[in-house]
Protein backbone atom coordinates (compact mmCIF):
# COMPACT_ATOMS: atom_id res chain seq x y z
CA UNK A 1 0.00 0.00 0.00
CA UNK A 2 1.11 3.59 -0.53
CA UNK A 3 1.89 6.41 2.05
CA UNK A 4 -1.05 7.71 0.60
CA UNK A 5 -3.14 4.49 1.55
CA UNK A 6 -2.39 5.44 5.42
CA UNK A 7 -4.68 8.52 5.21
CA UNK A 8 -7.37 7.30 3.45
CA UNK A 9 -10.22 5.90 6.18
CA UNK A 10 -10.85 2.12 6.06
CA UNK A 11 -13.62 1.15 4.30
CA UNK A 12 -15.64 -1.79 5.69
CA UNK A 13 -18.91 -3.08 4.94
CA UNK A 14 -20.90 -4.76 7.66
CA UNK A 15 -23.83 -7.44 5.65
CA UNK A 16 -26.75 -9.31 7.44
CA UNK A 17 -30.00 -10.98 6.31
CA UNK A 18 -32.53 -8.18 6.89
CA UNK A 19 -30.10 -5.17 7.65
CA UNK A 20 -32.60 -4.69 10.85
CA UNK A 21 -30.31 -5.10 13.42
CA UNK A 22 -26.71 -6.84 13.44
CA UNK A 23 -25.38 -4.99 11.23
CA UNK A 24 -27.08 -1.61 11.72
CA UNK A 25 -25.65 -2.01 15.31
CA UNK A 26 -22.20 -2.68 13.98
CA UNK A 27 -22.34 0.00 11.45
CA UNK A 28 -22.98 2.40 14.63
CA UNK A 29 -20.87 1.00 16.68
CA UNK A 30 -18.00 1.69 13.92
CA UNK A 31 -18.50 4.97 13.36
CA UNK A 32 -18.64 5.70 16.85
CA UNK A 33 -15.68 3.35 18.02
CA UNK A 34 -13.25 4.23 14.96
CA UNK A 35 -14.25 7.78 13.92
CA UNK A 36 -12.90 9.26 10.90
CA UNK A 37 -10.18 6.45 10.71
CA UNK A 38 -13.23 4.38 9.46
CA UNK A 39 -15.61 4.68 6.37
CA UNK A 40 -18.49 2.53 7.49
CA UNK A 41 -21.57 1.19 6.52
CA UNK A 42 -24.33 -1.86 6.61
CA UNK A 43 -26.09 -3.79 3.95
CA UNK A 44 -28.57 -6.77 3.87
CA UNK A 45 -29.40 -9.69 1.38
CA UNK A 46 -32.63 -8.99 1.87
CA UNK A 47 -33.30 -5.93 3.69
CA UNK A 48 -36.43 -5.50 5.84
CA UNK A 49 -36.07 -2.22 7.02
CA UNK A 50 -34.17 -0.84 11.08
CA UNK A 51 -36.05 -2.95 14.01
CA UNK A 52 -37.56 -0.31 16.25
CA UNK A 53 -35.75 -2.30 18.78
CA UNK A 54 -32.28 -1.81 17.22
CA UNK A 55 -32.71 2.00 17.07
CA UNK A 56 -33.83 2.02 21.08
CA UNK A 57 -31.05 0.29 21.72
CA UNK A 58 -28.79 2.37 19.87
CA UNK A 59 -30.50 5.81 21.28
CA UNK A 60 -29.99 4.10 25.10
CA UNK A 61 -26.52 3.43 24.09
CA UNK A 62 -26.56 7.37 22.97
CA UNK A 63 -25.55 6.71 19.46
CA UNK A 64 -27.16 8.49 16.87
CA UNK A 65 -29.89 6.91 14.16
CA UNK A 66 -31.02 9.82 11.94
CA UNK A 67 -28.06 8.54 9.01
CA UNK A 68 -29.47 5.31 9.29
CA UNK A 69 -31.13 3.38 6.88
CA UNK A 70 -31.85 -0.59 6.15
CA UNK A 71 -29.97 -0.88 2.35
CA UNK A 72 -29.41 -3.89 0.17
CA UNK A 73 -26.16 -5.34 -0.43
CA UNK A 74 -26.85 -4.23 -4.60
CA UNK A 75 -26.21 -0.99 -3.56
CA UNK A 76 -22.58 -1.68 -2.85
CA UNK A 77 -21.30 -3.97 -5.27
CA UNK A 78 -18.49 -3.21 -7.40
CA UNK A 79 -17.18 -0.99 -4.69
CA UNK A 80 -13.86 -1.61 -2.99
CA UNK A 81 -13.84 -2.34 0.46
CA UNK A 82 -10.67 -2.78 3.52
CA UNK A 83 -13.14 -5.61 5.00
CA UNK A 84 -16.53 -7.44 3.81
CA UNK A 85 -18.06 -9.00 7.54
CA UNK A 86 -20.73 -10.64 7.24
CA UNK A 87 -22.67 -10.97 10.83
CA UNK A 88 -25.18 -13.90 10.23
CA UNK A 89 -24.67 -16.90 8.83
CA UNK A 90 -27.16 -16.84 6.28
CA UNK A 91 -26.05 -13.87 4.65
CA UNK A 92 -22.51 -15.54 5.10
CA UNK A 93 -23.66 -18.27 2.88
CA UNK A 94 -25.54 -15.50 0.39
CA UNK A 95 -23.15 -12.43 0.68
CA UNK A 96 -21.93 -11.64 -3.28
CA UNK A 97 -18.05 -11.55 -3.25
CA UNK A 98 -16.54 -7.86 -2.85
CA UNK A 99 -13.25 -8.05 -5.96
CA UNK A 100 -11.73 -5.19 -4.08
CA UNK A 101 -12.02 -6.04 -0.45
CA UNK A 102 -8.97 -6.46 1.67
CA UNK A 103 -10.72 -8.97 4.05
CA UNK A 104 -13.91 -11.15 4.22
CA UNK A 105 -14.66 -12.04 7.92
CA UNK A 106 -17.50 -13.69 9.68
CA UNK A 107 -18.83 -12.64 12.89
CA UNK A 108 -21.83 -14.57 13.49
CA UNK A 109 -24.46 -13.25 16.40
CA UNK A 110 -27.80 -14.33 17.63
CA UNK A 111 -30.44 -12.52 15.88
CA UNK A 112 -32.66 -10.23 18.31
CA UNK A 113 -35.17 -9.43 15.98
CA UNK A 114 -36.23 -13.13 16.43
CA UNK A 115 -36.44 -12.82 20.19
CA UNK A 116 -39.58 -13.71 21.66
CA UNK A 117 -41.42 -12.20 24.81
CA UNK A 118 -42.24 -9.05 26.11
CA UNK A 119 -40.77 -6.11 24.64
CA UNK A 120 -38.17 -5.95 27.73
CA UNK A 121 -37.49 -9.81 27.22
CA UNK A 122 -36.58 -8.90 24.01
CA UNK A 123 -34.71 -5.55 24.53
CA UNK A 124 -32.59 -8.09 26.89
CA UNK A 125 -31.56 -9.91 23.79
CA UNK A 126 -30.86 -6.68 21.73
CA UNK A 127 -28.63 -5.20 24.54
CA UNK A 128 -26.86 -8.34 24.62
CA UNK A 129 -25.82 -8.70 21.52
CA UNK A 130 -24.76 -5.24 21.05
CA UNK A 131 -22.47 -5.54 24.08
CA UNK A 132 -21.13 -8.72 22.00
CA UNK A 133 -21.13 -6.56 18.71
CA UNK A 134 -19.58 -3.61 20.93
CA UNK A 135 -16.78 -5.88 22.63
CA UNK A 136 -15.79 -7.19 18.91
CA UNK A 137 -15.52 -3.78 17.43
CA UNK A 138 -13.70 -2.28 19.85
CA UNK A 139 -10.86 -5.17 19.13
CA UNK A 140 -11.49 -4.51 15.08
CA UNK A 141 -10.36 -0.93 15.79
CA UNK A 142 -6.98 -1.90 17.50
CA UNK A 143 -6.05 -4.46 15.04
CA UNK A 144 -6.94 -2.88 11.57
CA UNK A 145 -5.40 0.12 12.74
CA UNK A 146 -2.72 -1.74 13.48
CA UNK A 147 -2.63 -3.99 10.03
CA UNK A 148 -3.69 -0.21 7.92
CA UNK A 149 -0.03 0.91 9.67
CA UNK A 150 2.17 -2.20 9.24
CA UNK A 151 1.02 -1.99 5.91
CA UNK A 152 2.23 1.43 4.70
Amino acid sequence: MSSNGAHRPIRVLFVCTGNSARSIMAESLLRHQGGSDFDVYSAGTDPRGINPLTVRTLTEAGLPTDHLGSKSVELFLGQAFDYVITVCDQARQTCPVFPGSHQSLHWGYEDPAEAIGTDDQRMKVFRSVFTQIGQRISQFVIIAKRERMAAV
